[in-house]
């Protein structure tokens, strides 16, 4: 059986946070603030694996105040999902995710990114395609106050039943 899912983030940056996306930190005098390191792109992935799972969102399993979440790698959270898709004796077949952002340029450090989240998900990192946008310099994120991502992923049921019916 097949189910895609698609999954959306969005967070402000501020001066003298680190800029976090994809798991690399990129060079860049504003960062992104968030309960957890603010990855917009590694949270827009998790949330598409989520529904395509039919299980809410990052939101609902990370939730903003339990301590446990503050300041983690997204990528560790990212991790827990994959288990989470494994448990249901799922895999990512794909992802295709977008950045939006005026600055930084992403494009430099999007090889790094595949890898990193290839290995939180157990995939290989030539089927996690990242390209970024840019917003035109119109609202948030034009005015550089914040940086989109946006994320679809399919997924495969490798279990009997599934394949039998599906």
């Amino acid at each position: 059986m097949m189910r895609v899912g698609m999954g959306y983030d969005v967070h402000p940056l501020e001066p003298g946070i680190p800029c976090i996306i994809g798991g690399v930190k990129i060079p860049h005098e504003k960062g992104l603030k968030g309960y957890s390191d603010g990855d917009v792109l590694t949270h827009a992935i998790s949330d598409a694996i989520l529904g395509a799972l039919g299980g809410g969102d990052i939101g609902r399993h990370f939730r903003e105040g339990d301590p446990r979440w503050k300041g983690i790698s997204s990528l560790k959270l990212l991790e827990i999902v994959s288990k989470m898709l494994s448990e249901k004796g799922y895999r990512v077949i794909n992802c295709d995710c977008v950045v939006i952002a005026e600055a930084p340029k992403i494009f430099p450090y999007v090889e790094k990114m595949q890898q990193k989240i290839s290995h939180a998900l157990a995939m290989r990192p030539e089927d996690i395609n990242i390209k970024g946008s840019t917003n035109e310099k119109i609202g948030f994120v034009g005015r550089e106050e914040g940086i989109a991502a946006q994320a679809v992923c399919l997924l495969h049921s490798a279990l009997k039943e599934d394949v039998q019916n599906g």
